[in-house]
């Protein structure tokens, strides 16, 4: 049985409260904390939660801890109650497996994440160190008192990352791959910094695109059109079809977050004598970009590369975006200029003897994830000076 919807817990200060419902806090206070990753705001979150996609229904059961003095809101930790593992990655699956077998259940457990969404960002959303630790603490008392197996923090900044870590959370580090801008005048600067053979490579790809007939057009805020977020849309399903799978998101969360915040959404638009093709969707904010889903309605070589990759980078450059980031997994962006990079998840195991088994693996995880990453860092694309 899972607990009630709304309740209170105290700690010595200030109040803590969980409720079920982001409709119940004021989106300027939670922007106050929440910052400029647009993952985190009130606006997209609640459209997780208000179009379906990320409700009790589908296994994310909202339960948002929220730190309040003297009736200001000064901390808060999106939290969901999830009875399975999807939509997170960062997979848990041989844990739950090894609880099974020992005839002891893993779900209900207990999930701060951005549901769907393998963006790094602020958990533990608060303005000082102090308050990171009071979140961090309570969260722990949140999952006794819900009794649930563990509590998994997915994706925390590095602020996040220190105080979990010294509240006594195991960390597991994981990679992705990113794009930094170092000030390139345009996507030749950057394509020059890369080593010939691999700058040549790139060169031939986005030809076979051009041969095929194939131009782009960057659509940001208020450019883009219904119809080109329908476009869009269909591709996102094409994509997850293709392996035979659902997807997470409805259309209906896509045009909300294009009514409300339009400055947050960039489209690339493959098209071929005016008809689009294929069609990827970035989010952007704080000078970030984030690369997010793709698809296509007819295979090119190369395709999927100038999409997804090239032309993201070329619009941050036009821009002055710092940051592209690729999104999930994916060793073949390397090839486009994209470097590994850490990320990290913080865990708490109830069951003192797991705890301590899956803090073993952890150790050995690591070592094995830094020797990786480096070994990927010696097969950067570009010339030694950029390493």
């Amino acid at each position: 049985m899972l607990a009630s919807l709304r309740w209170g817990i105290k700690l010595s200060a200030p109040e803590f409260t969980i409720v079920d419902s982001l409709a119940e806090v004021d989106p300027a206070a939670w922007q106050a904390l929440a910052g400029d990753n647009p993952t985190l705001s009130h606006t997209f979150l609640e459209a997780l939660h208000a179009t379906g996609c990320a409700s009790a229904a589908t296994g994310w059961s909202p339960r948002f801890l929220l730190m309040h003095r003297d009736d200001t809101l000064c901390g808060a930790l999106p939290l969901y109650l999830k009875t399975h593992s999807r939509g997170e990655y960062v997979f848990d699956h041989s844990w739950a497996d090894a609880f099974h077998r020992h005839g002891i259940p893993y779900y209900p457990k207990l999930l701060s994440a951005v549901p769907f969404t393998p963006v790094t960002g602020s958990r533990l959303l608060a303005l000082t160190p102090a308050d990171r630790a009071l979140l961090a603490r309570a969260a722990l008392q949140v999952a006794r008192q819900l009794e649930t197996s563990s509590l998994h923090i997915l994706f925390p900044e590095e602020a996040d990352k220190q105080a979990l870590q010294a509240e006594g959370y195991l960390l597991r580090e994981g990679v992705q791959f990113h794009w930094e801008n170092h000030g390139y005048a345009d996507l030749d600067a950057f394509l020059a910094t890369m080593k010939m053979e691999k700058r040549k490579k790139l060169r031939q790809d986005r030809r076979r695109v051009r041969d095929a007939g194939i131009d782009f057009t960057h659509l940001a805020g208020a450019a883009i059109s219904d119809e080109a977020l329908r476009f869009f849309y269909s591709c996102y399903v094409s994509t997850y079809e293709a392996h035979y799978s659902t997807p997470y998101l409805s259309l209906a969360f896509f045009q909300r977050l294009l009514a409300d915040t339009p400055d947050s959404l960039m489209i690339v638009l493959a098209h071929r004598a005016g008809t689009p093709v294929a069609a990827a969707l970035n989010l952007v904010g704080g000078n970030v970009m984030y690369g997010r889903y793709w698809g296509t309605t007819e295979f090119v070589s190369g395709l999927h590369f100038e999409t997804c990759y090239v032309q993201s980078i070329e619009y941050c450059i036009r821009h002055r975006i710092d940051r592209f980031e690729g999104g999930a997994q994916g060793v073949h962006k390397m090839s486009r200029g994209l470097v590994p990079t850490p990320t990290w998840s913080a865990h708490w195991i109830a069951d003192a003897r797991f705890a301590d088994a899956i803090g073993d693996f952890l150790e050995q995880e690591t070592a094995a994830m830094n020797d990786y990453i480096d070994e990927l860092s010696e097969h950067v694309p570009f010339k030694d000076t950029q390493k």
